[in-house]
């Protein structure tokens, strides 16, 4: 089965669809890594194949881009949003948050719990992938001894410590390795180097060149007929694991792992002998802070406990998805099309996570026909209005949102327009707040009104028409559509690798704002051109009613020329490379055919 039980949730991850929240056990954030704490990933053009750029919603041949992580979690409280989205986006599912082991990391730790995150993981810097650069591997992070025992420290002496789960990562080998972070304060504990050299790894450190001589890290398929690793050496491995870590702890005198959690005063330092220079300056070092045995704060409920004893709560027990999905019932058994209507207010947040999550629980990534479920709702919609929405389902809302709205945005649709009777001009008022359409990967969202910073950031398939946006629109795009139907802040286009942008350059200075260094722009150059954004803009009356958008096509003739395309130059070499494969492959097809006929 090739369903993967923890699913990762970093900062522009591609390709975070509600199906593939739906089917998790375990949903990671990933704030930072062992090998690269605080940069971006990247996964070179050539190595992104026809299969990696479906699932990862892009394009073959494009570079691929993963932004730091500042789109989304700037502080606690955004990390405490994503959290609560996610426990949405899956009830079901356990939230872990991935820190690196670095100084300080004892405090963020202490708001990771705070944000109700289920479980903690500290990555030491000895991890990582065999692609990361060699400044990154060399000079970041710290070992995972140090951040363990800072964090399980502050977070017993803060009484947080029975509410969540911690674990380790970075070239964890041994059960004596599993036992001595386990005294540290951990739980749980996380192999790769090891798991991938049992399966016949050897350290070639050639997994960014595509030219791994063992078939583990490599899209060739002549390579990975050599890969040779079964499922049965993983589990010959783990038993000898687990049995090392059964004769320490008995030759210790302890039954349960949980005793041991958090018992670093059973940990005695190594005498040091010698006279060489590493001998004398290793004598020097005091590692006794690292091996204090915390105390916990008696006057707080659970306060002294130096491991898991209860579970967080995510408060998702009377959010408005609730109330939806009982009156939505007879849509998603028996298949009998809904509408509703509801009154909104900004206390309500991630509203139609859980509800996808029920369509992706039933119907897969397919979801329902379009406006199977149409919801009307009045209002202003709180943080991550519409996120992950399924397919199938279309949230139209006459009011205003925050920010987030349509964040993975999976096939939905979301019209956002002013109530009713509104008078102001909505090219000139925000209707939507930042980071809108945070990597969408399908649907799509019409917005009648001016839009926050960052919109579609990451968008990876969805289609977006919006009357104006601030700064940073388009960020690190890798697909989809977008029509901008006004102004638009500094820094268009940064990062962007993949899909178009139109905008209507109103006031002739939009090359002004827009960053070149990875796009190229010009008019509407063909006729598809044109008919693709009048259709997109006759879209956006429809759904939205907008005044100002009716006057673009009652003077189409005059404002079609101040439409620019922003296309990627990567993203149009990558196409056209398409086109003349598929042209091959077509002449190839006529040879065929011609040579059977001349045989026959």
């Amino acid at each position: 089965w090739t369903r993967s039980a923890i699913k990762q949730v970093a900062s522009g991850r591609f390709g975070v669809t509600s199906e593939y929240l739906a089917n998790a056990v375990e949903l990671q954030i990933k704030i930072a890594q062992g090998a690269k704490p605080g940069e971006g990933g990247q996964l070179p053009g050539h190595k992104v194949d026809i299969n990696i750029a479906k699932t990862r919603y892009s394009t073959p041949g494009v570079t691929l881009i993963s932004p730091p992580p500042h789109h989304d979690i700037y502080s606690i409280e955004d990390l405490a949003e994503l959290v609560f989205d996610l426990k949405n986006a899956n009830p079901d599912a356990r939230i872990s948050v991935k820190l690196v082991s670095e100084t300080g990391v004892g405090t963020i730790a202490a708001g990771v719990a705070k944000a109700h995150a289920d479980n903690i993981l500290i990555s030491g810097y000895d991890g990582g992938t065999g692609a990361s650069p060699q400044s990154s591997i060399r000079h970041a992070g710290l070992p995972w001894e140090l951040g363990l025992s800072e964090t399980h420290q502050v977070l017993v002496a803060n009484g947080l410590r029975g509410r969540v789960r911690l674990q380790t990562d970075g070239q964890l080998k041994t059960g004596r390795d599993v036992v001595i972070a386990g005294m540290l304060g951990a739980e749980e504990f996380g192999f790769g180097t090891s798991t991938l050299i049992v399966l016949g790894c050897v350290m070639m450190r050639k997994c960014h060149e595509n030219t791994c001589p063992m078939g583990v890290a490599t899209q060739d398929p002549e390579l990975r007929r050599r890969f040779m690793g079964k499922s049965e050496h993983l589990i010959n491995f783990f038993r000898f694991l687990a049995m090392e870590v059964r004769e320490i702890m008995a030759s210790l005198g302890f039954r349960h792992f949980d005793e041991l959690v958090g018992r670093s005063d059973l940990l005695i330092p190594r005498k040091i002998d010698g006279d060489s220079l590493a001998a004398r300056k290793a004598a020097k070092v005091d590692i006794s802070r690292i091996l204090y045995r915390a105390e916990g704060p008696g006057y707080l409920p659970g306060g002294r406990e130096t491991h898991c004893v209860q579970a967080q709560i995510h408060k998702i027990r009377d959010v408005l998805d609730r109330e939806m999905i009982e009156k939505c019932l007879s849509a998603l058994d028996r298949k009998i099309p809904t509408v509703l209507r509801l009154p909104v207010k900004n206390t309500d947040r991630a509203v139609g996570a859980m509800l996808s999550y029920e369509v992706s629980k039933r119907f897969g990534g397919y979801g329902l026909p379009e406006n199977f479920i149409t919801v009307d709702f009045t209002g202003s919609a709180g943080q991550s209005f519409g996120a992950f929405l399924a397919r199938g389902i279309t949230f139209r809302l006459a009011g205003d949102t925050n920010d987030y709205l349509g964040k993975g945005l999976s096939g939905g649709r979301i019209v956002v327009a002013p109530p009713e009777g509104s008078l102001f001009r909505t090219n000139e008022n925000i209707i939507v707040g930042n980071t809108v359409l945070y990597g969408a990967t399908s649907g799509e969202l019409f917005a009648a009104g001016v839009a926050g910073e960052r919109f579609c950031v990451r968008n990876s398939g969805a289609l977006a028409v919006v009357e104006g946006t601030g700064d940073h629109c388009a960020e690190y795009m890798t697909g989809g559509r977008l029509v901008v139907l006004g102004t638009v802040g500094r820094n268009f286009a940064a990062g962007m690798s993949g899909g178009i942008a139109y905008v209507l350059n109103v006031n002739g200075n939009f090359e002004f704002f827009l960053n070149r260094g990875m796009v190229e722009i010009s008019g509407l150059e063909t006729e598809d051109d044109e008919k693709f954004v009048r259709h997109c803009i006759e879209k956006h009356v429809y759904w939205t009613g907008s005044v100002y958008a009716k006057g673009l096509l009652a003077g189409w003739t005059e404002n079609r020329q101040k439409f620019v395309k922003v296309l990627p130059v990567e993203y149009r070499r990558a196409l056209q490379q398409m086109k003349l494969a598929e042209l091959d492959r077509k002449l190839y097809e006529i040879r065929e055919r011609e040579e059977l006929e001349v045989k026959s």
